[in-house]
């Protein structure tokens, strides 16, 4: 039996690639294994959305190559696929004699047969890619990675149609495809079946569920169905929403179930209405502010979380002061930015306008430094709140858990630090505990035997 070592960078998105390609490479019979030196097969799943993503993709294909080389590691082939094989697919063959195949983001169902053909002496070198974008790799049966944690990403749907001026998504991944709503439900029963309690809901754009598809469905009808047809789920979360998307029918479903955490991720970019223009996106600063306003007077608890970007070509002072007054104005309680980066292909690559690089990473500062007031006063806010958390972790010290509650997203949000006074808690459990001391982008806790009214 051949043994495969399979590593996946970038986004949860690629993660749920990877383990799909892990079940269809199983049931061909092949072994997979966490150390690369013992693989026959190397696979790298690749981000290639920023260049930065770019680089960390090259970084670790020239890194599994050295396994090649070595006479003493049996690794035999190396295969890449992912956004950076759609990206850049025959570059990577010209640039890197130590690649064997290249597979776009519609061929990972056929990684398998890749292995196969590889296996059998045929010269693969000379296939590329062809149109990107595919639902036929995702598996329902597939087994998370992350192990003995209780969450879990559930794929909804695969590219995007939005084509905002700055992206590279709809080229790499295609336009949006919208998973039938039953394969969904069986994927989340499988999910729930293995042990996971919370269904991390993903997609480019998750609020347009369902608006490609024949079927009436949508994301406030896909949500409802999880909840009324899979028994087990403790919370469903909702990342990457568009404003603009945003439905009374959804707010509606989030607020009336208390399975659905009361949290969104809602990425808006910029809240200049010229820059939104050029970005091509949908909304405006106001339609952004109202869906936010109806959001809170739903749920007024709910956590919001956002993400914005600086140095769009065209930026002035004025709007990113705009920008900068909606975030003091909205008080996100998460926020997290970066700076414009021209990608190869995209209308704003070649805007007129660039903004000049150190003053793009000033107003960079300006503006984490604004968010990093509001979100330490928001944290200092929870001192003394009694509220429920589960454990997903220990400490490196091996002392305090590492916990969230609805309000923190693995992975990006802050962590809650917790003390137990129960020695019989353990890694996956819940338990109330009150807010004892907060910094801007963590808290500590301690256990209590029971939450408050």
């Amino acid at each position: 039996m051949s043994t495969y070592y399979l590593l996946s960078l970038g986004c949860p998105k690629n993660e749920v690639d990877a383990e799909s390609m892990a079940v269809l490479l199983q049931e061909a019979g092949y072994r997979g294994t966490n150390k690369a030196e013992e693989a026959e097969i190397l696979i790298v799943n690749t981000c290639g959305f920023l260049e930065a993503a770019v680089s960390e993709a090259i970084d670790a294909i020239l890194e599994l190559s050295s396994y090649k080389e070595d006479p003493d590691a049996k690794g035999r082939f190396l295969i890449v696929c992912g956004c950076m094989s759609q990206r850049y697919k025959a570059e990577i063959l010209t640039s890197m004699p130590e690649v064997d195949a290249v597979l776009g983001t519609a061929q990972y169902e056929q990684i398998a047969e890749t292995v196969r053909r590889l296996e059998r002496g045929e010269d693969l070198r000379g296939i590329l890619p062809g149109r990107p974008g595919s639902l036929l790799h995702l598996r329902e049966d597939r087994v998370p990675a992350n192990g003995n944690q209780t969450y879990a990403y559930l794929k909804i749907a695969e590219g995007c149609s939005n084509a905002c001026s700055y992206c590279k998504i709809p080229s790499l991944r295609g336009a949006l495809q919208s998973r039938p709503l039953d394969s969904i439900i069986r994927e989340a029963q499988n999910l729930i079946s293995l042990g996971k309690k919370e269904l991390i809901l993903i997609a480019q754009d998750t609020t347009r569920y369902g608006s490609d598809l024949a079927e009436d469905v949508s994301l406030a009808m896909l949500i409802q169905a999880l909840i009324d047809q899979v028994h087990g789920i403790e919370q469903i979360r909702i990342m990457y929403a568009y404003a603009d998307a945003i439905t009374d029918e959804l707010i509606g479903v989030m607020a009336d179930n208390d399975q659905v955490c009361k949290y969104l991720d809602l990425p808006i970019q910029h809240a200049s209405d010229n820059i939104l223009k050029r970005m091509r996106r949908h909304e405006s600063a106001e339609l952004i502010a109202g869906r936010i306003r109806l959001l809170r007077q739903a749920m007024p608890d709910i956590i919001l979380r956002s993400t914005v970007m600086l140095g769009f070509p065209g930026e002035t002072e004025a709007d990113f002061e705009l920008l900068l007054d909606f975030i003091k104005e909205i008080q996100f309680d998460r926020l997290g930015s970066f700076v414009f980066s021209p990608e190869d292909g995209t209308p704003a690559a070649s805007m007129p306008d660039q903004v000049d690089p150190d003053i793009a990473a000033d107003r960079y500062q300006r503006l984490m430094q604004a968010q990093e007031e509001i979100s330490l006063a928001k944290n200092k806010e929870r001192i003394g709140n009694e509220v429920m958390l589960r454990f997903d972790d220990v400490d490196d010290g091996g002392i305090l858990f590492r916990a969230r509650s609805f309000g923190e997203a693995p992975d990006i949000d802050p962590i809650i630090h917790v003390a137990s006074t129960n020695p019989d808690l353990a890694v996956g459990s819940w338990s109330p505990a009150r807010i004892v001391d907060a910094e801007a982008y963590d808290l500590w806790g301690v256990t209590v035997d029971e939450c408050a009214e």
